[in-house]
């Protein structure tokens, strides 16, 4: 399963154009799949029969969009203005190595030595920013990159001690956790939705629901930690390597109390590691999901993910089998 999440990482899907991380999946799937639907929005909708019906419809969902960039205009000189396609920090921006389908780029912004003792203080807005792609003019830049065409972070995910970094982990580890539960076959019957425009506000989930009308849905995620050295263990929200993150709410959603106590006390009964989340930010389909058609009953399991929405998000590669585990084992018992 780890070497499928670096192949799904490794690909690009800004929000919005997830086109080549949909065909993948499907590739993946078809084989074992009872039937596959690709609704308007693009959201991949597989159904797999399980060892037993419940009576009840349950839904596994995992977005497949990550954060990016989206072209806006070209300059004269051949430069790339952009906007953010999902929820990035600027800061993160500056210097960052891009690619624009085959196209590779370099964010780019006027060099230190040249800035003012103000200037040097500030962060400078995304409007000032560029992506250089190496053209001297429009029409050279023209010739490969058209306004509304969209830049994924470059890079290959690595691994680094017990740590994966990879773009893009939020949520291609959902992805791939939802890829191996269908290959091996379900307990129960199953819809197994790998949703759009997550990043752009939880967009594909509503549809994705609408057409399912789950009963219950568990959605796998990734989500922020924040385990640095300088922060008191309370404003770490969750940590890499302490097993699956099962939140009570976040900014999106609060999630079905009796499910939570549910969920805890299936993972206590088969040893899996789990933890919540210390702060309260963020969301994930299930906001959308326990709102559309009649609702449904939902419960988050999701990766700690440092760095999340940059080029180089991080997560303990023992918390992916942990996930898998646990999800597993709340298809079978919920």
């Amino acid at each position: 399963m780890l070497e499928l999440l670096k192949k799904l990482c490794a690909i690009d899907g800004v929000s919005g154009c997830e086109d080549a991380v949909r065909e993948f999946i499907r590739a993946q799937a078809a084989p074992y799949a009872d039937s596959i639907t690709e609704d308007v929005m693009g959201n991949l909708l597989v159904y797999r029969k399980g060892a037993r019906y419940t009576g009840r419809t349950l839904m596994l969902a995992a977005h497949m969009d990550e954060v990016g960039l989206i072209v806006t205009s070209v300059t004269d000189d051949g430069f790339l203005k952009f906007g953010t396609s999902g929820g990035i920090d600027a800061k993160v921006l500056l210097g960052t190595r891009v690619r624009i389908g085959r196209v590779p780029g370099v964010i780019g912004i006027r060099a230190t030595h040249l800035n003012t003792k103000e200037e040097q203080k500030k962060l400078p807005p995304v409007s000032a920013m560029y992506i250089d792609i190496g053209a001297s003019s429009k029409a050279e830049a023209e010739s490969l990159v058209q306004p509304g065409d969209f830049a994924a972070f470059a890079g290959e995910p690595v691994q680094y001690g017990r740590m994966l970094r990879a773009k893009a982990i939020d949520d291609r580890v959902g992805c791939a956790v939802l890829l191996s539960l269908l290959q091996e076959g379900p307990p129960v019957d199953t819809w197994f939705a790998f949703t759009v425009q997550e990043e752009q506000g939880l967009r594909g989930a509503a549809a994705a629901a609408y057409r399912i009308r789950p009963d219950v849905a568990i959605v796998v995620e990734g989500t922020t930690a924040c385990d640095l050295p300088d922060l008191p263990p309370h404003m770490q929200v969750c940590v890499p390597g302490r097993g699956p993150v099962m939140p009570v709410m976040d900014g999106a959603t609060l999630y079905n109390p009796a499910l939570i106590r549910r969920a805890f006390e299936i993972a206590e009964k088969h040893g899996i590691p789990y933890q919540t989340k210390s702060y309260i930010a963020g969301g994930t389909d299930a906001g959308r999901i326990t709102q559309t058609a009649g609702g449904a009953a939902a419960i988050g399991v999701a990766a700690a993910v440092r760095y999340i929405h940059t080029p180089s998000s991080a997560m303990d590669v023992s918390d992916l089998g942990a996930m898998r585990t646990l999800v597993r084992a709340l298809m079978e018992e919920i």
